[in-house]
């Protein structure tokens, strides 16, 4: 486990990140991977989709109304974790929670979803929600200690499974600091 002192998370707007080039990076793998998972896999970012391709070439463009959450071992960035806010149903989405599998194991993934709820409960947001494909067993059983439940699917693809937590007051014990 990393001593979350060595670990920084920050987001943008915001703090910047040293690099674009680890966040889009990390975009890359999740996007490659997941591809592959789904039985579709394409051999370079170049195969990808192009809304996934445009968060890997501009992320600043394609997430210009989240925030970016982006967790640093030093200057190297080897999570990240986007959060949108659902206006019309007061509530945030989680997406992109990616850890470069190299430094998996280590709480990355539990500190960015801490910073997410974190924001979001700062943010008046009155739930977060996300989706996770079925197969991604490691991650639903994060989701689920973090207080996520399985909810009535709001997106109809196969195997999707739609998660949701309700909001509550900002998490003390393990709450991330964000500096703003």
């Amino acid at each position: 486990m990393t001593d979350h002192r060595e670990m920084a998370v920050v987001r943008w707007p915001g703090r910047t990140p040293p690099s674009d080039d680890g966040l889009a990076a990390l975009l890359a793998d999740y996007h490659l991977r997941t591809e592959a998972e789904k039985g579709v896999p394409v051999s370079d970012v170049a195969g990808l989709p192009a809304r996934y391709r445009a968060e890997i070439a501009e992320p600043r463009t394609a997430f210009a109304d989240a925030v970016v959450l982006v967790a640093l071992l030093g200057d190297v960035a080897v999570g990240c974790l986007v959060v949108t806010s659902v206006p019309a149903q007061g509530q945030s989405e989680i997406k992109r929670l990616w850890t470069d599998p190299g430094f998996r194991g280590r709480g990355i993934a539990s500190a960015l979803l801490d910073a997410a709820l974190a924001h979001a409960a700062e943010n008046g947001m009155g739930a977060v929600r996300l989706s996770v494909w079925e197969w991604r067993t490691g991650a639903i059983a994060l989701y689920e200690r973090f207080g996520f439940a399985v909810t009535r699917p709001w997106d109809e693809r196969d195997r999707l499974v739609c998660m949701r937590h309700a909001a509550s007051p900002l998490r003390d014990a393990r709450r991330t600091v964000l500096p703003r």
